[in-house]
């Protein structure tokens, strides 16, 4: 069989309605927007943010934001029509397998393990922080070693060293727990929190504005010079480069929008429905993150962002410059963890659907396709995902983790950028509920913006998505290959 064998259409959709592995229909267009921006709003926002000011671009992270955002905008319409016309569970990944052919699928769906699973890791850490922030509030505290990972020291007292971030771990477990339990019930949950969420996006942008110091806007693009993390790594700072690597940082911000073309299969008007939750999701997330990183770089400085302000950014700016306003710091600080929690949850219920698929296919063991006889949900596969987000989120830095999510991100819009194009010549005569305008001049902006911050995410991080993918490599070639419906259910003539 050619590695560049393509799955057909008809097959996708009949092989996803038949037999016992079915997902239930329960979700509309407002779910799926909830769901969407409950994915996008979180971390990102609330913790990249802060990295992005102090590593990379200072006052220009608004740019960093607008340039992230463009490049979603163009990954955003192409995943739209993709999601309209293939409305099966399984986002970039089946997309792909229709498009490019199996090894081209097999290694999006690898890379989407970066963006769902090590996603969900990068938010559990920062789900972490701001749990132990609220234990301040009521003079309790997580001990340095059981909150941070084996990489870590605290500033200052070097004898003390982390070991594992147990409260990252438990957060994971406690929604895996839920999703296993019912896609409905975790998406009702989802809502009530990404209202939360928003009302404090909102109070931080109206009542920060005010605290606003211009000095902090000063130089708004800082020269270009270089910065040394903690972890000994050396990437450009200010300028073009600057902006570039921010957008690479802060991109992790956007990240949640293809979320929500893995809930296709469980939508009840897929190809009017997901093209809205998609772009409805990306357009109020995106003007929100622009006026709110203009607000936060605005109240406190680069610095802050480096020593002191660098966990729980935004509650940490709030006390030191918001003079009066110490409960809106408490308030934040609270609802955000619940805003992590539904961030943590899309990532989880992304990354087991794609692996659902992938498993229907014969790409991976059978056990991720197997469906719980009462709630109809994944439920090993949930579990299984619990064990390797758990690793990650429990014994690797959160900036690593981000990073790797981001750049794995990135790869996967690129690709689905190039396939929706590829779909367009080889099959123009598919039904589309919707269509991307000027193509193929959006998918080829699409692949250079998310390219171009690829290649603002330095060395380091195109070392681990070679690493990674390379491990991807061995497992298709030594178990998914022989193992591929593909090979054992040959298409009929």
């Amino acid at each position: 069989m050619s590695l560049f064998a393509t799955k057909s259409l008809a097959r996708i959709i009949r092989e996803s309605e038949e037999g016992e592995h079915q997902l239930k229909r329960t979700l509309g267009a407002w779910h799926l927007i909830a769901l969407g921006i409950g994915a996008i709003i979180g971390a990102g926002l609330f913790v990249r943010t802060a990295a992005a000011i102090a590593e990379r671009a200072g006052a220009s992270v608004t740019l960093a934001f607008i340039v992230a955002g463009i490049g979603c905008a163009f990954a955003g319409l192409c995943y739209a029509e993709f999601a309209s016309m293939i409305p099966i569970a399984g986002s970039a990944y089946t997309y792909s397998y229709a498009t490019m052919g199996e090894l081209v699928a097999w290694i999006i769906g690898w890379d989407l393990v970066l963006e769902y699973a090590v996603g969900a890791a990068t938010v559990a850490i920062a789900w972490s922080e701001y749990f132990n922030k609220v234990l301040e509030f009521v003079g309790l505290n997580v001990p340095y070693q059981w909150c941070h990972s084996p990489w870590e020291s605290l500033q200052g007292a070097g004898a003390i060293h982390g070991i594992m971030n147990v409260p990252a771990i438990v957060i994971l477990l406690i929604l895996s727990i839920l999703l296993a339990r019912g896609t409905q019930e975790s998406a009702f949950v989802n809502s009530l929190i990404v209202i939360t969420k928003v009302t404090i996006v909102l109070m931080v942008i109206f009542i920060g504005w005010g605290f606003m110091n211009p000095a902090n806007h000063t130089p708004y693009i800082p020269e270009p010079t270089t910065f040394t993390t903690s972890e000994g790594i050396t990437h450009p700072f200010g300028g073009i480069m600057g902006i570039l690597g921010a957008a690479g940082v802060v991109f992790f911000a956007f990240i949640g929008f293809d979320a929500v073309s893995t809930a296709a299969q469980e939508t009840i008007n897929p190809k009017r429905d997901m093209p809205i939750g998609i772009l409805g999701s990306l357009v109020v997330c995106t003007l929100l993150y622009v006026v709110f990183s203009h607000v936060l770089s605005g109240v406190a400085t680069v610095e802050d962002f480096r020593t002191a302000g660098k966990e729980a950014s935004v509650a940490f700016a709030i006390t030191k410059y918001m003079t009066g306003y110490a409960w809106l710091a408490k308030f934040v600080t609270v609802a955000i963890l619940g805003g992590f929690s539904s961030v943590i949850l899309v990532m989880l219920m992304g990354q087991s659907r794609v692996f659902f698929s992938m498993s229907k296919d014969g790409l991976v063991p059978a056990i991720f396709s197997d469906v719980h006889p009462k709630y109809k949900t994944p439920y090993k596969s949930n579990m299984l995902f619990f064990f390797l987000t758990a690793a990650f989120a429990g014994f690797i830095p959160g900036d690593i983790v981000g990073e790797m999510t981001s750049i794995g991100t990135l790869f996967a819009f690129m690709l689905v950028c190039a396939g929706v194009w590829i779909m367009r010549v080889r099959r123009p005569d598919i039904a589309r509920g919707f269509t991307v305008p000027a193509l193929p001049v959006v998918a080829v902006l699409g692949i250079f913006v998310c390219g171009s911050m690829v290649y603002g995410l330095g060395w380091t991080n195109w070392l681990r998505l070679l690493v990674w993918l390379l491990i991807g490599f061995v497992i298709y070639f030594g178990y998914s290959r022989t193992h591929s419906r593909l090979v054992t259910h040959p298409e009929k003539p």
